[in-house]
């Protein structure tokens, strides 16, 4: 029946076995039952039974009635089920205990590794296509105001797929400057025109001098040869340096102004 099966699952959910809650489901069923006729109801091996039903009386969901056979019965539900919400309780008491004790041992540790910072903590080096493509979709999350980009091949995460990033242009002020040759693609065109209809604005060029993104004004992404990693593999700069942004800014701006708008890029592509 599904009410024993949902009752047998509640049951192994709070500490019983499966034999244990299945003995004790049908040992509800009547007044008294004998080790093999709780067998037969539960569907419990005959060699397991009596350890089952032992282990349900030491345990304080059944007792037993001594005679020339002895006959189990099962203890009323409230007080068998309660005893098991009391070992939780107890054992949660001890798991609370536990935690506040290590809080307390671990904070002071915690606190005083703040005060020690690595001269160059505002760097960081990526590198993998999977690594960088978690990295930007979760940083994208977290843009306030601003992001500009520059767009080059090969990108760890293309365009089309960047569901994050179509979802957050919606939240901030988004511009990218894309190299002309990834409208060869047509996925990529694609991908594009959705960024560009959510609300990025975007510029085209022949070539830009590297894959770079700006983040509010504070923190630079930017990919650069790495002679020690796989050629199918990116590398990624991140600096979080208000400084290097600002310069950087100034040269997007500069890119910004002589590039050409989507309309126009596809319009070059498709007379070539």
């Amino acid at each position: 029946m599904v009410a024993h099966t949902q009752s047998i699952n509640e049951l192994t959910n709070l500490g019983l076995t499966t034999y244990e809650a299945k003995a004790y489901i049908a040992l509800l069923g009547r007044d008294s039952f004998t080790a093999a006729e709780v067998a037969r109801h539960a569907g419990i091996p005959r060699a397991r039974i009596y350890d089952v039903l032992r282990s349900l009386i030491d345990r304080g969901f059944a007792s037993s009635r001594p005679g020339d056979v002895i006959r189990y019965s099962a203890m009323p539900p409230a007080a068998a089920v309660g005893r098991l919400l009391d070992e939780h309780r107890e054992r949660m008491k001890d798991i609370e205990s536990t935690g506040s004790e290590l809080i307390e041992r671990l904070e002071p540790e915690f606190a005083s590794g703040r005060g020690h910072t690595e001269p160059l903590d505002f760097i960081q080096v990526l590198r993998g296509n999977a690594t960088i493509s978690q990295y930007t979709a979760e940083l994208s999350e977290n843009v306030r105001e601003e992001i500009l980009v520059f767009v080059k091949p090969p990108i760890a995460l293309p365009v089309q797929e960047n569901v994050r990033g179509l979802a957050g242009v919606k939240r901030y002020r988004a511009r990218s400057i894309y190299e002309i040759g990834l409208l060869s693609d047509r996925a990529t065109v694609e991908g594009i025109r959705r960024f560009i209809e959510a609300g990025e604005e975007a510029r085209f060029v022949e070539e830009l001098p590297l894959k770079m993104g700006l983040i509010d004004r504070s923190l630079v992404m930017f990919a650069l040869d790495d002679p020690v990693a796989s050629g199918a593999e990116a590398t990624m700069m991140v600096v979080e340096h208000p400084a290097l942004a600002n310069a950087l800014r100034i040269t997007f701006e500069a890119v910004w102004e002589n590039a050409i708008t989507f309309e126009e890029a596809l319009q070059l592509v498709s007379t070539r």
